[in-house]
């Protein structure tokens, strides 16, 4: 399969893991337990993706363990808090803004040239981004902390997804499904430990709320590093910031009436998208 093909597939489990992670808070769940119950099934998932690879050499793996205290270790937490807090559309729209982080992190450390389609892109995710900021149509649930949430998780996956493509092609010869094992191995700790830390209540029926989020996320996870592998972070980045699509209009079709979705927030997805895609191609 292409880079771009999975990057797509991942892009739209990863909105559809959102949306489930939403329905699933509903019920009432502390976000720390729901972060460490998304995370330790898709753990098990990567696990298969590692095992069908043949590679079992975990010392080898060693530097995505601190890739993985990134992403999905920090950033997981702030997005089931940002889900929360702002709702899965919402949250959605703000991880989107990825490539432009990632742009610039590559700018400032990689000595990466400046182009006029770049700064285009910026624009076009910034607009997106004061649609977002600027929607009077919010849920009752919403609160701007959430967003904030969403931003920092966002800038631990742009930071991750440098990191991981670097190690992948010219650090290290590990393969991509035990790389996407050792860093949700990592995540899943650090999510272990900031349960501990605030004693958060773990019950079965949080466990099985979020299966359908693991799942996905698991899914997702591994296909994202397949598509790392196989292509740039320039070309990948942006097919999965197609994530904010998938995201607001998942969300518009089963969470219409708590998310309060509207045309101006389908807007600032698209900008945002439309964004990343310019980053990609200009990149």
């Amino acid at each position: 399969m292409t880079p771009v093909v999975l990057g797509a597939l991942s892009a739209a489990l990863f909105g559809a893991m959102t949306v489930f992670v939403r329905i699933a808070l509903r019920t009432g769940v502390a976000p720390e337990a729901g972060t460490l119950f998304t995370v330790l099934p898709a753990l098990a998932v990567t696990a298969v993706a590692a095992a069908a690879g043949g590679e079992w050499d975990l010392a080898s793996a060693w530097p995505f363990l601190l890739a993985g205290l990134l992403a999905p270790g920090m950033s997981q937490i702030l997005f089931t808090f940002a889900v929360r807090d702002a709702g899965a559309s919402r949250t959605s729209v703000t991880v989107g803004t990825a490539p432009l982080f990632a742009v610039a992190i590559a700018f400032v450390f990689l000595d990466e040239p400046l182009v006029a389609g770049l700064v285009l892109g910026a624009a076009l995710i910034v607009a997106g981004g004061f649609l977002l900021v600027n929607d009077r149509e919010r849920p009752e649930h919403f609160r701007r902390l959430g967003l904030l949430f969403a931003l920092g998780g966002t800038i631990a996956f742009a930071t991750r997804d440098n990191l991981v493509r670097w190690l992948g092609t010219e650090a290290t010869d590990v393969e991509p499904g035990l790389a996407a094992f050792a860093t949700m191995l990592a995540g899943a700790t650090l999510a272990a430990g900031f349960v501990a830390l605030t004693r958060a209540p773990l019950t079965r029926r949080a466990a099985v709320a979020f299966v359908p989020a693991a799942l996905c996320f698991g899914l997702s996870y591994v296909l994202l590093f397949e598509a790392f592998y196989r292509g740039l972070v320039s070309v990948v980045s942006p097919i999965v910031a197609t994530e904010s699509l998938w995201g607001v209009t998942l969300s518009w079709l089963f969470l219409r009436q708590s998310e309060r979705v509207g045309p101006r927030l389908f807007a600032g997805a698209a900008l945002v998208v439309a964004g990343g895609v310019l980053i990609g191609v200009y990149r």
